[in-house]
């Protein structure tokens, strides 16, 4: 024990009878000869915890200098899009000396730290919050020549894949208002669309890129688990964090992917990713064929036998899948039954952990942690707690459940999506990809907030194929593939996606029959019925 207990300060405002109170939470008690021994450790503690607080925190410094954020602001009405697609404007122009994305305009998820932008977070339970560090992917875009043109909302405290639940307000799909655009990286997807900026970078712990990518008809890439450093961007459950773009062509990722990937010295998610800067995605996919000649393409039995997967959606992906043919690939049915079980394992999962990073009892990790909004979010109040949105409050409410109910079934289910990972990595043996629909269904009509299982339910269901990805750490891409009239209106026509995956490391397989697909078959002319 390294606590010092020798010189308790006077001031110190710990009480004897304390000690018992906090463990009143947990059900237990010390005996009456212990209490003065534990008043006195205790007391050490809380003088040790003032201590450090009165130290400096350590957070990147950013160069504001070379990159200085230009006329900050909250949109007007009259600059706002799709909605409320914008969650702030400004400006960050890029390396004046160029790089990869020279001339590339970028939207953050507004989850992203960029160093004196408010943060919304698509809620309202605290006002905002304000970074003093920018994520390193932010500083990697810069560095590349990007500008950084805003961040976009994003679905209340990250947690739905509607477009409905923003307290800032709701996102209209591009390609048909009074339809959802996805979520929970909603506002950026319908940027990219919209053709107002050409890449976003998303946080997916579950679908969050792929699923709004789907519904508004662009690239959405979920790259291996660590390949992009998650930090600055605020976690749900550090064990599904992932972070990667969503573009108009998969050729934009693969570049977006080459400048913001690699360890960063900070993330220890990132630990086993290759060397910043090692990487040329975007390179092979310029100067390789668009042949798929040799290559092996697994179709998921179970990625599309899903009862909740619309049939229209099924046939028309399975059509797009089977045009790899074309491209010279085999083209082969591929079946992993425990893939069904991916929604239960990712559930078990992001209820307890995401409950412990809500509750600020998330620990354990190296890596930057956000120290500003920690001290903004915390503690809960009842009044904070009764403006969340019912899918937050579920996840605190889930989350103190199974942990009370069911001690041991976080590691078990840490066990089994290691098992997932296996089972998948045997495939990817034999195939170079596996696909399957992204989403279930094309995208909805809004949903409306009211009672918790109203306000939740238009999002139940819609992640079967994309959060196991995030459990097992696979690169999973999401490519637009045609469209498909509405359910309620033969007359709207909206985008159908096709997601890739590849093994872990694979992005490169995974990017190459994304680009042959996109590159000989144009997706805005197939129309499906």
């Amino acid at each position: 024990m390294s606590v010092l207990f020798t010189s308790i300060s006077p001031d110190n405002p710990v009480k004897k009878e304390d000690v018992n109170e906090l463990l009143k939470r947990i059900g237990v008690s010390v005996r009456e000869e212990e209490e003065d021994d534990f008043h006195t450790l205790l007391a050490a503690v809380h003088d040790c915890a003032e201590s450090v607080s009165k130290l400096p925190d350590y957070q990147p410094i950013p160069d504001l200098e070379k990159y200085p954020r230009q006329n900050l602001r909250r949109p007007s009405p009259d600059e706002q899009v799709f909605g409320h697609a914008w969650a702030h404007r400004f400006l960050i122009r890029g390396n004046p000396e160029g790089g990869l994305l020279a001339g590339k305009s970028i939207s953050l998820k507004d989850c992203i730290a960029v160093a004196g932008v408010p943060q919304l977070h698509g809620s309202d339970v605290i006002p905002s919050w304000t970074p003093s560090t920018d994520a390193t992917v932010v500083t990697r875009l810069l560095d590349a020549g990007a500008d950084i043109v805003g961040t976009s909302t994003c679905e209340n405290l990250c947690s739905s894949t509607s477009s409905y639940t923003s307290a800032q307000g709701i996102i209209e799909n591009p390609f048909a208002p009074g339809y959802s655009a996805g979520g929970s990286t909603s506002g950026g997807a319908a940027l990219v669309a919209g053709e107002l900026v050409d890449i976003t970078i998303g946080g997916d712990q579950g679908g969050s890129v792929r699923v709004p990518a789907a519904l508004c008809g662009c690239v959405g890439l979920k790259p291996t688990y660590g390949l992009v450093p998650f930090t600055g961007i605020t976690s749900g459950d550090a064990l599904n964090d992932h972070t990667g773009p969503i573009s108009r062509t998969v050729l934009d990722a693969a570049q977006c992917l080459d400048c913001i990937s690699g360890y960063d010295g900070i993330d220890d998610r990132s630990i086993g990713a290759p060397r910043h800067g090692a990487t040329s995605y975007a390179k092979s996919l310029q100067t390789g064929s668009t042949s798929l000649t040799g290559f092996k393409v697994g179709i998921l039995t179970e990625g599309f036998s899903h009862y909740a997967v619309d049939p229209a959606v099924k046939s028309s992906v399975m059509a797009a899948a089977q045009k790899f043919s074309d491209l010279g690939a085999v083209v082969d049915e591929v079946s992993i039954p425990d893939h069904l079980h991916g929604p239960a394992i990712w559930t078990i999962q992001q209820r307890v952990s995401g409950s412990l990073t809500l509750l600020g009892q998330a620990h354990g990790r190296r890596g930057l942690c956000l120290t500003e909004l920690e001290g903004e979010r915390l503690p809960w109040t009842n009044e904070s707690f009764q403006r969340a949105w019912p899918a937050t409050k579920n996840v605190i409410m889930n989350g103190l459940y199974l942990t009370s109910q069911f001690p041991d079934l976080y590691s078990k289910a840490t066990n089994i999506g290691r098992r997932l990972r296996d089972l998948y990595e045997e495939i990817f043996k034999q195939y170079d990809v596996v696909v399957m629909p992204t989403m279930p269904i094309i995208a909805p009509r809004h949903g409306k907030k009211g009672l918790p299982i109203d306000s939740v339910k238009p999002s139940m269901g819609l992640t079967i194929n994309t959060a196991i990805f995030n459990v097992t750490g696979h690169p999973a891409m999401s490519i637009p593939v045609g469209f498909l009239p509405a359910k309620d209106d033969p007359q709207v026509q909206l985008p159908v996606g096709m997601q890739i995956v590849g093994g872990l490391w694979q992005e490169s397989k995974v990017l190459q029959a994304g680009h042959a697909w996109e590159t000989q078959f144009n997706w805005k002319e197939c129309h499906y019925s």
